[in-house]
C-alpha cells in the first residue's frame, strides 16, 4: 500500500506518493497526471488544471476526447479544458474550490459555470471537485492497476480557513468520486511537511536559530497564514502549530481581477464595460501578462488581446497593452503594500466587490491581514520565541517565512512581501525564507508525507485542532448575554471525543431541533463542558439541525446530551445521545446556503399577558367551540393587540409562539368564512417572512402541508385574498419543491389573466381563485423559481404594464422583485438574464417612474450594482436609472444603491419583501 497525497487546488492540483514500506527515508515521488491537452493529443502532466470545460452537443468529437483509460465523459478536465475554456469563456468551470467555502449559494446544486449561458449543462461546486479527483484517481489507477487509488491510503489538502461546512463539501467530493478511506491536512501545514522531508537529514541544523516560523501561503482563491513554534529536545526539533488565520476569499484570481480591470479602462475610456464573455477571456490574458511583467525576466510591457463582439468588430479584436509599471501598481502596491505593522484590514462601508461571483475579502492587501492575524495571536508568538511583548500592540517577529503557492513564483511578489514584513521591525536583519523545491507541488508532497509521518516515520506538527468549536444556548431572561457552551477547544487532538452528559438537554422526539455552533481561531483557554459569553471573535457555522425520531417511533421528551468528536479525517461530528436509552442521531450541517444571514438564536422571555393571547386564539381555533359571535372571529386581530400591545410591536418569539398556538388549531379555520380568512391572515402574520429564526423552515412545511385543500370558502374574494397574502409573506421558507408545486397551480391561471394579449382558452377545470393581484405578489416572491419561470411571469407583466401603463397594482413591485439582482433569501445563480432585467428597467424608465405606483424602488432593485458581472446591467444604463431616480425624488439610499455595492436598509428589506419585518429581525443581505 502507497500513501497518496492530492493537492486539490484552486488553480492546480498535483499528486505525489510514497512507499510506506522503505522506511523513514522513503522518497516522495511525483506522479504525472495523464490529459487532454489538445483534441486527439494526451500527455502527462506535472500539473493538472483544475479546470473542467462543458462541450455543446457534437462541439468536440467524441474520439478525439479519449483518454487513455476510456472515455473523457460529457465534461473535459485540465489543461484542454483550460485551453478551449480560454477561447469559448461561457464553458468553462474554474475556481470551483472557492465556490465549496460561499455560504451565499447553495453549494450542492449547479451553478457553475458560473454566469454561463442557459443552455450550458451545470455543475455544482461539489460536482466539480468530485470531476477533479475522479480524474486523478483513474489516472493513477490506469498507471497502477494493481494498486487502484481506492485501496491506498491517501491525504487531501484543504486550506487551513476552511471551515466545518467546507470540509464537509470536500469530504463529500471526495466520496463522489469513489474514496472511502482517506484523511483531509490543511495546506500551510503540507508545505511545511514538504520542507521538513527535504531535510530529514539536517533539520535540527536548518533550524538551529529559528523558533518562529510564519507560513504564508496565498492561493487561487484563498491567502492562509499559520504560525508554527520551532522548538528543542534532547531527541532533536520539536514543531507544534501555533495558530491558523480566519478564513480569507483572497487571492491570485484577485489580482488577475485586477489586471483585467485595467485592460478594460484602457479599451474603454468612455466607462463601457466588457461582456461577460470578454471578461472571462481578460482574465485569463491578465493572469499571463501578470507571470510575465512580475516574472524573472520582465519585459516592460505586454500585449492584451481580447475577441470583439458585434457587428462592426464581427472577426476583430480588441487590443492594447499593460505596462510593468501597472502590474506593479496593481499587484505589488494593491494587494503587498508596505503599510505599518498598526495597520489593520479596512472595513468599507460598501460590501466586498464580486466580480467573479464570490464574496472576496474587501480589503485586498495582504500585509494588512497579516498584521492583524500576527496581532491576535502575539502572546503565542512571543511565548514561542521565549519573550515579553515590548508594548501593547507590539507584534511577535518571525525567525523565518516559508512561503506557499503559486502567486510566490514570482521573484517580485516573494521580494516585495518579505521586505513589507521585515520593515515592521526596522532596526533587525531581513527575515530570511525557508527554500522550496516546488511551489505548485510543495503542497502534494507534503500531503504524502504527512501520511508518512502518520505512520511515525518523521517529525509531525503538533498542536492538534486549529479551532476552538462551542454551541449556543438558551439567553437567560435575566440577563443580557448569551451564552456558549464550548465542544471542542483548541489543540484538541484527532480521533478523540468528548461527552458532555453533565450538560443535558430536554428534546421532544418526532419534531426537529437545531443548534447553533460557532469556532474561532482565538488563543482561548476554554474547556470542553464551559459555558462561556458569546464574543466577537466566535464566528457562526451553518446550523445543524435534525429531526429525532426515536426506535419506537412515538412522541415523547427525552434527555439527551451532546458528544463531540473531532474525525481522523479531520472534521467535526457532533451527536445528541439519550440519556435513557441506548440510541443516539447525528446531527448534519445545514449546507444549502442563502443570502438571508445568520438565523436568530436568542430566547426571549414571552410577555407577562401571554397565556391570555393564547386563551384568546385558543377560543377561537379551540377543538370544543366556545360560545363566541362573529364579531370575536373578526377582531381576534385587535383582541392581541389589546393583550400583547400594537402588532408591530410583538418580536419574533412571541410571533412564532403565537403561530403555534394558530396552527394546532388549523382544521378549525373552516368553520366559517371569517374564520378561514383570519386564519390565513394570522398565520401568514405570525410566520413572516418565512425564515430567519430556528425551525422556521420546519413550520413552513407545517403550513405547506395546508396547500393541497386550498380555501374551503371558494366564492368569498377576502379569502383568497388573505390565502395569496400567507404564501407570499412565508415564502423564503418553502423548498424548491414547494415553490414549484405552488407555481404549477398558479401559471395556468396567471397564463390566462395577466397578459393582455392572452389566447383565449376554455374555463379551466376545478375552482377558480380570486385576488389576481395578491396571486401575482405570491408568484413574483418564489425566488427558488428557474429563471426560466421567472422570466416567464415577468414578459406578462411587462406586457400588461405597458399594455394598461397602470399606476396602480403588482406590476412594478412584481417586475422589481422578479427581475432583482440580489435575491432576499434566494440562491443569486437563478437570477434572471442581464439583458431581461434591462429590458424590464428600459420599460419603466420609458413610461416614466413617476407615474407608476412602486416603480422607483422595482427600477432600483433592477439596476442595484452587485459587483458581479454576471448579474449587473450595463453601467450606462444604470447612470440613466439613477438620474431618473433622482428626478423622480425617491430615496438617496436607492440612487446610492445602484451607484454603489450596499446592502439593502431594515426598511428597503421590508419593502422588497412586501410587508414588515417582525421587530428585530434584520435580513442583512
Amino acid at each position: 500500500m502507497r500513501i497518496i497525497g492530492i493537492d486539490l487546488g484552486t488553480t492546480h492540483c498535483a499528486v505525489a506518493s510514497v512507499d510506506p514500506a522503505k522506511g523513514p527515508s522513503a522518497p516522495i515521488e511525483d506522479f504525472p497526471i495523464p490529459q487532454l491537452v489538445r483534441q486527439g493529443e494526451v500527455a502527462p502532466r506535472s500539473l493538472l488544471p483544475s479546470c473542467i470545460y462543458v462541450p455543446a452537443g457534437h462541439e468536440l468529437a467524441g474520439e478525439s476526447l479519449k483518454l487513455p483509460w476510456g472515455d473523457a465523459g460529457p465534461n473535459v478536465v485540465g489543461e484542454f479544458a483550460r485551453w478551449q475554456g480560454a477561447r469559448v469563456p461561457g464553458r468553462l468551470v474554474a475556481s470551483a474550490k472557492s465556490w465549496l467555502c460561499h455560504p451565499g449559494v447553495d453549494r450542492s446544486a449547479p451553478i457553475l459555470p458560473w454566469g454561463g449561458p442557459a443552455d450550458v449543462a451545470k455543475l455544482s461546486p461539489v460536482e466539480a471537485s468530485a470531476l477533479l479527483l475522479s480524474h486523478m484517481a483513474r489516472a493513477w489507477n490506469f498507471a497502477h492497476p494493481d494498486a487502484p487509488l481506492a485501496q491506498q491510503e491517501v491525504v487531501i489538502t484543504v486550506p487551513a480557513s476552511f471551515d466545518e461546512a467546507a470540509r464537509a463539501l470536500t469530504v463529500s467530493a471526495a466520496r463522489k468520486a469513489g474514496l472511502e478511506k482517506f484523511t483531509l491536512v490543511e495546506e500551510p501545514q503540507a508545505a511545511f511537511y514538504d520542507y521538513t522531508a527535504r531535510h530529514r537529514t539536517d533539520l535540527a541544523k536548518v533550524l538551529a536559530n529559528v523558533r518562529l516560523v510564519l507560513v504564508v501561503d496565498v492561493g487561487g482563491g484563498t491567502t492562509d497564514f499559520t504560525l508554527v513554534h520551532a522548538g528543542v529536545s534532547p531527541e532533536g526539533p520539536m514543531l507544534r502549530r501555533l495558530a491558523v488565520g480566519e478564513h480569507l476569499m483572497l487571492g491570485g484570481d484577485n489580482m488577475d481581477a485586477a489586471l483585467a480591470r485595467r485592460v478594460e479602462e484602457k479599451l474603454f475610456s468612455d466607462g463601457r464595460r466588457l461582456s461577460a464573455t470578454q471578461w472571462t477571456q481578460a482574465i485569463q490574458a491578465a493572469r499571463t501578462a501578470k507571470e510575465a511583467l512580475l516574472g524573472p525576466n520582465p519585459p516592460e510591457r505586454y500585449g492584451v488581446s481580447l475577441v470583439a463582439e458585434g457587428s462592426r468588430l464581427l472577426g476583430g479584436s480588441l487590443s492594447t497593452e499593460l505596462m510593468r509599471s501597472e502590474a506593479e501598481d496593481r499587484v505589488l502596491d494593491g494587494f503587498f503594500p508596505k503599510s505599518p505593522p498598526t495597520d489593520r484590514p479596512r472595513r468599507a462601508a460598501r460590501m466586498a466587490l464580486q466580480e467573479l461571483g464570490l464574496p472576496y475579502a474587501q480589503d485586498a492587501a495582504v500585509t494588512r491581514h497579516l498584521a492583524a492575524f500576527l496581532g491576535q495571536h502575539a502572546a503565542a508568538g512571543f511565548s514561542a520565541l521565549g519573550e515579553t511583548a515590548p508594548s501593547e500592540g507590539a507584534l511577535p517577529r518571525p525567525d523565518a517565512i516559508l512561503l506557499n503557492g503559486g502567486v510566490f513564483n514570482s521573484p517580485r511578489i516573494s521580494e516585495r512581501l518579505v521586505d513589507a514584513i521585515s520593515a515592521w521591525w526596522p532596526n533587525t536583519p531581513r527575515i530570511p525564507l525557508l527554500r522550496h523545491d516546488s511551489l505548485e507541488k510543495a503542497v502534494a508532497r507534503g500531503a504524502a508525507y504527512y501520511g508518512l509521518v502518520r505512520r511515525g516515520h518523521g517529525l509531525r506538527i503538533g498542536g492538534g485542532a486549529a479551532r476552538a468549536y462551542y454551541v449556543g444556548l438558551e439567553r437567560p431572561a435575566d440577563s443580557g448575554e448569551q451564552p456558549v457552551l464550548c465542544l471542542i477547544p483548541r489543540g484538541f487532538e484527532e480521533g478523540q471525543s468528548v461527552d458532555l452528559g453533565e450538560r443535558p438537554f430536554t428534546l421532544t422526539l418526532g419534531r426537529p431541533v437545531q443548534f447553533t455552533l460557532y469556532s474561532t481561531t482565538s488563543d482561548r483557554i476554554d474547556k470542553p463542558g464551559d459555558i462561556v459569553p458569546l464574543a466577537e471573535d466566535l464566528k457562526p457555522l451553518p446550523p445543524i439541525h435534525t429531526l429525532l425520531k426515536g426506535a419506537s417511533g412515538k412522541t415523547a421528551e427525552v434527555p439527551v446530551h451532546l458528544r463531540a468528536a473531532l474525525t481522523e479525517i479531520g472534521t467535526l461530528e457532533l451527536f445528541c445521545v439519550s440519556n435513557v436509552a441506548d440510541e443516539r442521531w447525528r446531527l448534519e450541517f445545514e449546507l444549502r446556503g442563502s443570502g438571508s444571514g445568520q438565523d436568530i438564536t436568542v430566547t426571549e422571555s414571552m410577555p407577562a399577558r401571554f397565556a391570555e393571547a393564547k386563551e384568546n386564539v385558543e377560543r377561537v381555533y379551540g377543538n370544543k367551540p366556545l360560545p363566541i359571535g362573529p364579531k370575536d372571529v373578526k377582531q381576534l386581530s385587535k383582541t392581541l393587540e389589546k393583550v400583547l400591545g400594537p402588532r408591530e410591536s410583538w418580536r419574533v418569539p412571541v410571533l412564532r409562539e403565537l403561530w403555534s398556538s394558530l396552527f394546532a388549531g388549523a382544521s378549525k379555520r373552516r368553520r366559517t368564512a371569517d374564520h378561514e380568512r383570519v386564519f390565513y391572515s394570522l398565520a401568514g402574520y405570525t410566520l413572516r417572512p418565512g425564515f430567519g429564526y430556528p425551525l422556521d423552515h420546519w413550520r413552513a412545511e407545517q403550513t405547506f402541508g395546508l396547500f393541497d385543500q386550498l380555501v374551503q370558502f371558494h366564492t368569498d374574494k377576502a379569502v383568497w385574498i388573505e390565502f395569496w397574502v400567507m404564501w407570499r409573506r412565508i415564502s423564503g421558507g418553502l423548498t424548491e419543491a414547494q415553490q414549484a408545486k405552488l407555481w404549477a397551480y398558479l401559471e395556468p391561471h396567471l397564463a390566462r389573466r395577466v397578459p393582455p394579449d392572452a389566447p383565449p382558452g376554455g374555463k379551466l377545470k376545478g375552482i377558480v381563485p380570486e385576488g389576481l393581484e395578491e396571486m401575482v405578489r405570491a408568484a413574483a416572491s418564489l425566488e427558488h423559481l428557474p429563471a426560466s419561470d421567472k422570466t416567464k411571469l415577468g414578459g406578462w407583466i411587462a406586457a400588461r404594464l405597458k399594455d394598461e401603463a397602470k399606476s396602480g397594482g403588482p406590476w412594478a413591485w412584481s417586475l422589481g422583485r422578479l427581475g432583482a439582482r440580489v435575491p432576499l433569501y434566494g440562491s443569486s445563480h437563478k437570477v434572471v438574464a442581464i439583458d431581461t432585467a434591462e429590458a424590464w428597467l428600459t420599460l419603466l424608465l420609458d413610461l416614466d417612474l413617476r407615474r407608476i405606483d412602486g416603480a422607483p424602488f422595482a427600477a432600483a432593485q433592477l439596476a442595484r450594482l452587485t459587483g458581479d458581472r454576471t448579474r449587473d446591467i450595463d453601467p450606462a444604463l444604470r447612470a440613466r436609472t439613477a438620474q431618473a431616480l433622482t428626478a423622480a425624488q425617491a430615496s438617496e439610499a436607492w440612487v446610492r444603491m445602484v451607484n454603489e455595492v450596499l446592502a439593502l436598509e431594515a426598511a428597503d428589506e421590508a419593502r422588497a419583501l412586501g410587508d414588515t419585518l417582525p421587530a428585530g429581525l434584520r435580513l442583512s443581505l
